[in-house]
């Protein structure tokens, strides 16, 4: 049984004492549940989140790592560095950074293998563009981007990695796929990692949706048989925001 998996992205937004603010607020309405909740924030405001969730059953996550760890790479966060401030999760292909920061599938799968070696569970975020859906490109852009970047991730490692689909011209757009929309391409995205791998792994494999989630909208997404979860962008800067959230 998929457990489900709400993780909030809080991009590049929140100051260490806002962050602080945050978890306070947050935790005061927070009930541990079925749902696997994480936070995935800047890289500064790690450690003080690790500290302020403390035994309380919710992940910290980081938005990206470099895939060596360690050398002459100025700028860059290693796995190492992100283990020891107690990093449960890292976002690892997001749409902002393969599109903003040109990453490649390559790269990708070069930072999922530097996350497994560190103990850091990947959320691997696939997704196609506006025009590439209204070219009808939009199961070939996103098996393409699944096979490259699992390359040589094996089965047993492959099954602890959480799926986020993200439509890019979803994200931070106001406009959201359909639920319909995103349980067919969840279902898709399901059927290519059985091909790639084993119906078993497949159906063990946690597959989000991200993509302008919000209160309103979590309760139908939810509802869909291949959606175990969101990774949630706007709507997760705010604590009862993300309570709603949580509580679908």
């Amino acid at each position: 049984m998929r457990r489900p998996f709400i993780a909030a992205n809080w991009k590049m937004n929140k100051n260490i004492g806002e962050a602080k603010a945050f978890v306070r607020e947050f935790l005061r309405h927070y009930e541990k549940s079925g749902v696997e909740t994480a936070i995935c924030a800047p890289f500064l405001q790690l450690q003080a989140l690790q500290e302020a969730l403390s035994g309380s059953g919710v992940k910290l996550g980081a938005q990206n790592l470099y895939h060596e760890d360690k050398g002459a790479f100025t700028g860059e966060i290693s796995g190492p560095m992100l283990k020891e401030l107690g990093v449960d999760y890292c976002i690892i292909g997001h749409s902002e950074r393969r599109t903003l920061l040109g990453e490649d599938d390559e790269l990708i799968n070069r930072k999922l293998k530097a996350a497994f070696r560190n103990g850091i569970l990947p959320i691997l975020c696939v997704g196609e563009s506006l025009a590439e859906r209204e070219e009808g490109r939009e199961y070939v852009v996103v098996s393409g981007q699944l096979r490259k970047d699992l390359y040589e991730i094996p089965a047993e490692q492959a099954v602890q990695i959480t799926v986020a689909y993200e439509p890019l011209w979803a994200i931070g757009t106001g406009r959201t796929a359909t639920p319909d929309q995103a349980q067919d391409m969840c279902a898709y995205i399901r059927s290519a990692l059985a091909e790639l791998y084993d119906w078993k792994t497949a159906s063990e494999m946690c597959i989000q949706y991200g993509g302008s989630v919000k209160p309103g909208n979590i309760g139908e997404i939810m509802d869909m048989p291949d959606i175990d979860g969101a990774l949630v962008g706007g709507a997760g800067l705010d604590p009862l925001s993300l309570i709603e959230i949580i509580n679908f």
